[in-house]
């Protein structure tokens, strides 16, 4: 009888295990295979979450900015980390207000030339990237980071300018939203007095099980500072805030709440950035995960 074939083990040295453990890992398990999204916005996707390794436009007139933010707000509350890379003003208490954790939020502004390679180290290392595009987008980048959002199960959130909600991103996303009408609504109607609740329309679609056309009319937000449905405006109908809803920070509160007594402790950015290195872009990852590492503390 023949000797049965052995194969000698590989050692691994102690110091390597964390670069095993992380290259071995599943990139993300069924249970986490959706972002959660905020109940309003549900409809305006193919699923009830955002697929992890999904690209996502968002742009359109006024208002394009807030929706990129409330998408990613129950995840964020639910103990998600977010990065915004190119958007140096974009308002902070605003995306408090529309539930964002700020705790879990870090802001790039990366120089022009190594852009890819910024966003491409976050991707390795949060859940959600929200970018804000250069001039310019080479094809060949826009490829890689579309790919490399995949492997990871991270979701790329791309903020694009035109009322099509389509423009400098060169790859065809899977999900696009687009703010296709804004009105502000104060106390007299029709706008009048002190602005207290922006309605909006937002229409969506996309490739594969997004292509199918959606529409929802939004308060963005409403007289409470929560994201809801509206309900369609008769013709020539000034828009008017309805009954206050209740606000979205106490539920997302007790989801974050349930979210770190279900799930087990993540590491953070800094920590996940480690082990990991590029190998489709050139630059020094030490330095962003320096820069991550003086942001996240």
């Amino acid at each position: 009888m023949a000797e049965p074939l052995t194969v000698p083990a590989r050692r691994v040295p102690p110091e390597r295990l964390p670069v095993a453990a992380a290259r071995a890992r599943p990139v993300a398990l069924a249970r986490d295979a959706l972002l959660p999204v905020l109940p309003a916005l549900e409809g305006l996707l193919p699923e009830p979450g955002l697929r992890r390794g999904a690209t996502v436009s968002v742009g359109g007139g006024p208002g394009a900015t807030s929706l990129a933010l409330a998408l990613g707000a129950a995840a964020s509350a639910a103990g998600s980390w977010a990065a915004a890379v190119g958007l140096p003003s974009l308002g902070l208490v605003a995306a408090g207000e529309l539930g964002v954790a700020l705790e879990r939020l870090l802001l790039v502004d990366p120089p022009a030339d190594r852009w890819a390679t910024v966003v491409a180290a976050l991707v390795d290392a949060v859940d959600l990237v929200h970018v804000a595009l250069p001039p310019r987008v080479r094809a060949g980048d826009a490829r890689r980071l579309a790919a490399r959002a995949r492997e990871r199960g991270a979701v790329l959130v791309v903020h694009v300018p035109g009322a099509e909600g389509a423009g400098a991103w060169p790859e065809a996303p899977e999900v696009r939203l687009t703010v296709a009408e804004t009105a502000w609504a104060g106390p007299a109607g029709g706008g009048a007095g002190r602005l207290e609740a922006r309605r909006v329309a937002v229409v969506g679609g996309g490739r594969g099980a997004a292509a199918r056309p959606r529409r929802a009319a939004l308060w963005l937000p409403d007289a409470t500072g929560a994201v809801r449905r509206a309900e369609p405006a008769a013709a020539g109908d000034a828009p008017a805030p309805a009954e206050p809803a209740t606000p979205v920070a106490p539920d997302l509160r007790a989801l974050s709440a349930e979210y770190r007594r279900a799930a087990p402790a993540e590491p953070t950015p800094a920590e996940r950035l480690g082990p990991l290195r590029s190998e489709k872009w050139s630059g020094d990852d030490q330095d962003v995960a320096a820069a991550l590492g003086t942001a996240a503390s």
